[in-house]
């Protein structure tokens, strides 16, 4: 039967490095099988995954074109250990989910902007406009890592 993992965990991130990466391409980048990597992801065990293969199968994964799972499993972990530092906050999920629309809406706006003819550039996307696009980008995952949070948390 298959193991519920949280989403926020290194377990997790290890299943999703499985689910972009083949027997040949685990092996290729950390010169073990991926029985290794499902073995690390049981959660019933303790974490037994080296800090360094953990960054050659995201940096495998990146090459695929993919996201890094791990790097995306250790901000959650983080985040949840800063949402504990911080003083009490609303986690109301529709708050949460107005203000990742509206930084979406800020996304689109600057990526439209920085594309428009009429700017900086013209339609080159200049070093100033790709840093505040950069910068819109990180608070919209952010915003979507507390959602995710939120959910495995309240839900």
């Amino acid at each position: 039967m298959a193991k519920i993992r949280k989403t926020a965990s290194i377990e997790n991130g290890l299943m999703e490095v499985l689910k972009i990466l083949n027997e040949e391409e685990v092996k290729a980048a950390i010169g073990k099988g991926a029985s290794y990597i499902r073995k690390c992801s049981n959660p019933d065990l303790p974490q037994q995954i080296d800090h360094n293969d953990s960054f050659l199968l995201d940096k495998a994964c990146i090459e695929k074109g993919k996201a890094p799972p791990l790097l995306t499993s250790h901000e959650f972990m983080i985040a949840k250990e800063f949402d504990k530092i911080e003083t009490a906050t609303a986690k109301d999920i529709s708050q949460i989910l107005v203000r990742s629309t509206i930084l979406h809406g800020k996304l689109t706006e600057l990526i439209h902007n920085a594309q428009d003819p009429k700017s900086d550039k013209g339609e080159t996307i200049s070093v100033l406009e790709k840093k505040e696009i950069n910068e819109a980008i990180t608070d919209l995952e952010n915003k979507i890592m507390k959602i995710k949070m939120t959910i495995d948390t309240k839900f």
